[in-house]
């Protein structure tokens, strides 16, 4: 349930990421996300819930395709708790 997997997703982003405290929002690298261990056994298609929280604006990105590697350095950001 795509649903389930951006709750879970938000959960994952807390624990990995860090406020930034110019505007209080979660952040955190692609990369990071990427290469975690947990999230590599939560998540079948990472990107693909990437995409439908981005879609839900639950999250943000400045990416229109997420690439390991090339897009490590991509914050994703938190929008909603």
């Amino acid at each position: 349930n795509i649903d389930e997997e951006v709750e879970r997703l938000k959960v994952e982003i807390k624990r990995l990421g860090a406020v930034d405290p110019k505007d209080g929002k979660v952040k955190v690298p692609f990369g990071v996300i990427v290469r975690d261990d947990q999230c590599a056994n939560i998540f079948e298609a990472l990107v693909g819930t990437l995409k439908a929280a981005k879609k839900r604006k639950v999250v943000a990105y400045d990416a229109e395709l997420l690439l390991q590697g090339v897009h490590d350095k991509v914050d994703i950001i938190l929008l909603v708790d």
